[in-house]
């Protein structure tokens, strides 16, 4: 038997007035999706458990197979299994994003979706003037960056995604609890390092948003976990652009299949990403391909790109991948949101994620096309979203 799973990332919505009402996967021209909806079985996920915080990490362990309740220590960890970043016993790494302040507003949690190599020449500016012993900053991808901090003095601090403030203050949002007087001065000290960077003054006479400040959240410890063919026996490979999806890959065992073209951001190459997709099948049991375009534009507030990614992602990775699958004999397919991200309020919702799964031993029963109101009525009702991997794998 060979599996797929295809995720792209905050697919699930809520009916806009912009598209007459509807979602954009109700909009959005999705065959392949809707054919795996009426050809198998539809429902919705907990993918959020009660009282944690919708994101793409806590959701993509539930998918995965994880009860995020037990192996969840932050963001920032499963990112740093990404980059290579050892992150010790004592210390607490933090995602760190590029962002656009100005007037004590958070303008955009993304700076410009500013270039890696851009990035990496600011980052060269933090870590000269503000790493030492205690503090060390690492390169990630465009905006997306880490901090580890190694300080002996106790820290226990609340902080706050970038993306979910966009247009608000940012006092109000800084971080709060014991040692966050460290956090603080970071962020107000790489503010006046780089509003005047040359990358920045280019960046504004190009019309593009600067990266002015680092924006320090998404904390969390070593993570432990056991890996995924020790679980469920199967040799597993990951697909992303987005570090912290492909550290949970790394943390797991899983292959992590480098995909060129792959950027995590509207002009992704949807086509090598299923191309890739397929062609692992030939060598793995099972294949994670998750793809962030949906997600960005939501943040971004854009229902009509939302849309365009929907029908990018269907038509050329669901597609290819569900085909190669076909061609290999007993097989399982499954697209899943990981988490709402809403398009009108830019940022993400905890709420059951539609997901729909065909294939060997999956009948149809309502043959519905794949949306968020359809799953909502469909056959399958998952209240513990780790356990859906379960399912889909037969495990049940």
């Amino acid at each position: 038997m060979k599996y797929a799973i295809v995720v792209p990332d905050g697919l699930a919505d809520f009916p806009l007035e912009e598209l007459g009402g509807r979602t954009p996967i109700e909009v959005a021209r999705v065959p392949n999706m809707d054919a795996i909806s009426q050809t198998g079985k539809l429902g919705t996920a907990v993918t959020i458990p009660r009282g944690m915080a919708a994101g793409s990490d806590v959701a993509t362990l539930s998918l995965l197979g994880y009860d995020p309740q037990i192996y969840y220590t932050g963001r920032a960890p499963l990112e740093a299994a990404s980059l290579g970043v050892e992150v010790g016993e004592a210390d607490l790494a933090f995602r760190g994003n590029l962002v656009t302040v100005s007037d004590g507003m958070m303008v955009d949690y993304s700076g410009g979706h500013i270039r890696t190599e851009e990035a990496d020449v600011l980052l060269g500016l933090l870590r000269q003037h503000l790493a030492g012993d205690q503090i060390s900053f690492h390169l990630g991808t465009g905006y997306r960056h880490l901090m580890v901090y190694r300080g002996e003095e106790p820290m226990e601090v609340k902080t706050t995604p970038p993306h979910d403030i966009m247009g608000e203050p940012i006092k109000p949002h800084l971080p709060r609890g014991q040692g966050a007087e460290v956090l603080c001065e970071l962020m107000e000290r790489s503010s006046e390092l780089l509003a005047d960077h040359a990358v920045n003054t280019v960046r504004r006479d190009l019309g593009e948003n600067p990266a002015t400040m680092i924006w320090l959240w998404g904390q969390g410890r070593r993570v432990q976990v056991p890996g995924f063919e020790e679980r469920f026996g199967l040799r597993a490979g990951v697909i992303s652009a987005v570090d912290l999806v492909n550290g949970i890959g790394v943390l797991l065992g899983m292959e992590r299949i480098r995909v060129p073209g792959a950027t995590g951001y509207y002009d992704t190459d949807y086509a090598a990403k299923g191309r890739y997709g397929a062609e692992a099948l030939d060598r793995l049991d099972l294949v994670f391909v998750h793809v962030e375009a949906p997600d960005e534009a939501a943040h971004d507030g854009s229902a009509h790109m939302k849309v365009e990614c929907l029908e990018h992602i269907d038509r050329y990775v669901v597609g290819p991948v569900w085909e190669a699958l076909k061609g290999r004999g007993e097989y399982r397919m499954m697209v899943a949101s990981d988490h709402y991200t809403s398009t009108a309020r830019r940022t993400h919702v905890a709420h059951p994620v539609p997901f729909a799964v065909c294939g060997t031993g999956l009948e149809p029963i309502r043959g519905l096309p794949f949306t968020e109101a359809n799953a909502a009525v469909g056959e399958l009702e998952v209240d513990r979203g780790h356990l859906l991997m379960e399912y889909f794998l037969g495990k049940h």
